[in-house]
């Protein structure tokens, strides 16, 4: 557990948490947003979770093609359609205040995406992986093909909850090494035929702890 000092003066905590239960998890951060005051520092939480498909406010069930998949489906409040955790996968959920100064001002939905977004990119390029943006399909894709992993296939999905108050939870998760099979029985993202993808499909082999604590240092150096 580390407290980093951004720019702007205040601190956000980051939490290596290991492997999570992802309802005990997605509990904890409702009630540590539900409890927050001005003055609760922000926290990053650094996380991995056994397999679990999750559903996003809105999300069609439709999606989820194998209904009789034994992995267990979780309703949740964040933004998004359906997706996919489990091992291999680095997670980090951001539970921040937008209000607070940020290194870039006060932040606003649309530029705490973006900085996400831009964070997945930058630790991609630290191992040689072109990712991109599309446009309305909030992620990262591959701008070009790696290994046995396709042009276009997605590689990091992202959901977040924005409180009225300003506060947020829920985050980002990027593919390393993954069973790849379990988003055969969604369309991913709500998006049909959509390949998902690894980092080790791209022929990358990382350490998933280093991965995470590199994402989240990229977060920390954009917000």
């Amino acid at each position: 557990m580390d407290a980093v000092n951004s720019k702007a003066g205040h601190a956000i905590l980051l939490r290596e948490l290991g492997v999570q239960d992802y309802a005990a998890c997605y509990a904890a951060m409702q009630a540590f947003t539900a409890a927050r005051t001005p003055e609760t520092q922000d926290e990053i939480w650094l996380v991995e979770h056994a397999p679990v498909y999750t559903l996003g406010l809105g999300a069609d069930h439709a999606h989820l093609l194998a209904a009789d998949s034994k992995i267990p489906l979780v309703q949740t409040d964040r933004g998004g359609e359906i997706t996919y955790h489990g091992p291999g996968q680095a997670v980090v959920y951001l539970l921040l205040d937008l209000r607070r100064q940020h290194r870039s001002g006060k932040l606003f939905a649309r530029s705490l995406v973006q900085h996400i977004e831009q964070a997945v990119i930058n630790l991609l390029q630290r191992y040689g992986i072109a990712g991109e943006r599309k446009a309305g399909a909030p992620g990262i894709y591959l701008s070009a093909a790696h290994g046995s992993a396709p042009a276009g296939a997605k590689i990091a999905a992202l959901g977040l909850k924005i409180k009225g108050s300003g506060c947020t939870y829920h985050g980002v998760s990027l593919n390393v090494a993954m069973d790849l099979q379990p988003f055969f029985q969604i369309n991913p993202c709500g998006y049909a035929g959509l390949v998902t993808t690894d980092m080790q499909s791209c022929g990358i082999q990382a350490d998933m702890p280093a991965v995470r604590r590199a994402l989240a240092e990229e977060l920390l150096r954009l917000l």
